[in-house]
């Protein structure tokens, strides 16, 4: 009975397509695990058309999601988008339109320009956008798929299959459950208008049918991403290349019901994990000529030009004295006072006062010289009798160490010794020289330098672009959605409460309460998936409305 029914679909499907130009595919999936149930011709590459459109959404609740815009952003229509063939939401150059009417547009009633222009607002340019719908296939497993823009119209290499679509259908199903159930609606506000939907024969025709987007050009032929549940059951089909709207629709009608047929009604739910998002990491390397130095294998022999040698300074002449240095200045006054031989002794400078307890009752034995001098003698001979035995008993001060081991004080010999060296400093005829600065002059430098080659080295072309995938559902970036509330207290208080309650599974998440032009919504954030799951499903079994919102 089961290949009966199948071969009739078949004959159903053949029949008609072979008068139509566009050819045929069909995939049926079973959303819960992602597995097949039926198929044909689903991985050829064929045109989209408006099935497009269900990616551009896609973008959209993503950019949504990630904070980047809100549904109440204001887009400006650009000229492009405003000069779209029908269907067309009758956007005009310059208008400035809400995101969120731009979506009920492209998901309700198809409009190419309201497709457009959510590529244009969120990319900057509908290539651009182009390119990040292609990079997000790829991330979603949707190997056979290439986009070129934002609404499905035909144009070269734009191309996608059944089964790419239906994978593409299932994602929106369980990555953005809050927005799903636009796509079952029958018409819709979209602020300049009200719409209609292009899906609505079929979802009133089939029990049990929510979505998804429908789609039709003449390269494309009538196409169709449709989802249904019966039950526990709930699949997923693309049909490509209907002759009609009727029927593409008795086509999927009947695949749906055999599929319902096929399927079990109690599986393991398979959740489809996060995209693999893929970022661009640049990488640049300095490009630096090769030179002979560097490249050659033989050691090069480089001279290099030296300066002059430093002029040497006169040992014996008078013109040194001229020399503005305060080193011979110095010498200069310490050679002044020359005593008869060749001793000559520097003057002596002040003696420091006496310090504490570094001789005893040097003190007292001044005060009692002091003392004995006569009572009538008040002059300044008395003032000069009272300093000097303090001057005497005062200690001279420590030699300033020149190496660590030195601690000794400089002495009678250590000033005898210095004033040995200045008069050997000083000429035959008494004057004051200044030979001690004049040093040897230094050793002419090597002219000649020798390096050794170092090899090729690295003069290979920098790499541009480095792909590197990151799993985006690693660390703590999920979050738990309460839901709007109408005031901020019944908000705070709402996630107080769950907080108490749930400790062990929020402990360390984030309450937070978003102010939206619909209310006020109540978040946990900074939750590991594994913990945000957990959260919800307690959240459920409690008749807590809930929604995983992840990064």
């Amino acid at each position: 009975m089961t290949a009966r029914l199948w071969a009739f679909i078949l004959l159903t499907v053949l029949a008609p397509a072979s008068l139509s130009a566009a050819p045929f595919a069909a995939y049926v999936m079973d959303a819960r695990t992602g597995k097949p149930v039926y198929q044909q011709n689903a991985d050829t590459k064929l045109h989209p058309a408006s099935l497009t459109k269900m990616m551009t959404l896609y973008l959209a609740f993503t950019a949504i999601e990630r904070g980047q815009v809100r549904l109440d952003s204001k887009v400006v229509v650009s000229s492009n988008a405003a000069a779209e063939p029908p269907s067309k939401l009758g956007l005009r150059a310059g208008q400035k339109i809400e995101l969120r009417y731009l979506i009920r547009a492209a998901a309700i009633k198809s409009a190419n320009d309201a497709a457009t222009a959510i590529g244009e607002g969120l990319a900057g340019s509908e290539t651009a956008f182009a390119r990040q719908m292609t990079a997000m296939a790829k991330a979603l497993g949707m190997r056979n798929t290439h986009f070129m823009n934002a609404n499905g119209l035909t144009q070269e290499g734009h191309y996608s299959t059944a089964h790419d679509m239906s994978i593409l259908g299932r994602r929106l199903f369980y990555d953005f459950p809050q927005y799903y159930n636009l796509f079952s609606r029958r018409s819709a506000d979209a602020g300049i208008k009200k719409v209609s939907s292009t899906n609505r024969r079929f979802l009133d025709a089939y029990e049990g049918a929510d979505g998804i987007k429908t789609g039709y050009t003449r390269a494309a032929g009538f196409n169709l991403t449709a989802s249904a549940q019966r039950g526990n059951k709930r699949l997923i089909a693309t049909v490509f290349g209907g002759t009609s709207t009727a029927q593409r629709n008795q086509v999927m009608a009947q695949l749906l019901d055999e599929g319902f047929k096929r399927v079990p009604s109690r599986v393991r739910e398979v959740r489809p994990r996060k995209p693999q998002l893929l970022t661009q990491k640049v990488v640049r390397r300095a490009k630096v000529a090769p030179k002979a130095a560097a490249t050659s294998p033989a050691p090069q022999k480089l001279v290099l030009k030296s300066s002059e040698p430093p002029a040497r300074v006169p040992r014996n002449t008078a013109s040194t004295a001229a020399v503005s240095d305060p080193l011979a200045a110095a010498v200069r006054k310490a050679t002044q006072t020359q005593l008869s031989g060749s001793s000559l002794r520097l003057t002596a400078s002040t003696r420091p006062p006496l310090r504490p307890a570094v001789r005893g009752n040097a003190l007292e034995k001044a005060l009692a010289a002091a003392g004995a001098t006569a009572p009538d003698d008040r002059t300044a001979t008395q003032s000069a009798s009272l300093a000097a035995p303090v001057l005497q008993a005062s200690a001279r001060p420590l030699r300033a160490p020149r190496s660590r081991g030195s601690t000794a004080a400089i002495g009678d010999q250590d000033a005898e010794a210095i004033a040995r060296a200045v008069a050997a400093a000083t000429s035959s005829e008494g004057q004051p020289s200044l030979a001690l600065l004049a040093s040897p002059a230094p050793k002419p430098r090597s002219e000649t330098v020798i390096l050794a080659a170092m090899g090729e080295g690295d003069i290979s072309e920098p790499e541009e672009l480095e792909i590197v995938s990151r799993p985006a559902d690693s660390g703590r970036y999920w979050g738990v959605n309460l839901g709007l509330y109408r005031s901020h207290i019944e908000a705070e208080k709402l996630l107080l409460k769950t907080a108490l309650q749930d400790g062990t599974v929020l402990d360390g998440a984030d309450r937070r309460i978003a102010d939206t032009n619909r209310g006020f919504q109540a978040k946990f954030v900074n939750l590991s998936k594994a913990d945000a799951y957990l959260a919800c499903e307690r959240l459920r079994a409690r008749s807590q409305s809930c929604s995983v919102v992840g990064p």
